[in-house]
């Protein structure tokens, strides 16, 4: 492993081809939900939470100013807790009432983001150091 890697500043790397594999990675779950026999419900639900999660980081893009300063990074944190919040409830919910369709949007939904994550440390750690 390079001395450097970790201690080297980048820029933020792009969110949007990261966003767009983590989209194609659950539209491309639906033959293998169709040839499995699971619930489409719960494929319908992980584009749902896959949806708003998106939706929200794009409006809290939007509002947040794009000077580093303390409001910010507090619409930064107000996001991260309230996307977590929403999607834990959401799928609680659902656990409560139909077990197998929160089961399957819950590992569509973690396979994408952990997809997404992928891409996104993948983007930035092969961009080029300030």
């Amino acid at each position: 492993m390079r001395a450097g890697l970790f201690s080297t500043p980048r820029p933020e790397p792009g969110h949007v081809l990261p966003a767009l594999g983590s989209g194609v990675l659950i539209v491309a779950a639906l033959p293998l939900f169709l040839l499995l026999n699971w619930p489409l419900l719960g494929w319908t639900l992980a584009i749902v939470l896959w949806t708003f999660v998106h939706g929200l980081d794009f409006v809290l893009a939007r509002v947040r100013k794009p000077t580093a300063n303390l409001a910010g990074s507090a619409v930064q944190a107000f996001g991260v807790f309230f996307k977590a919040i929403v999607l834990l409830a959401v799928l609680i919910a659902t656990a409560a009432a139909h077990p197998h369709v929160a089961v399957a949007a819950a590992v569509t939904y973690a396979l994408a983001y952990t997809f997404e994550l992928g891409l996104s440390l993948a983007t930035y750690f092969s961009g080029a150091a300030r």
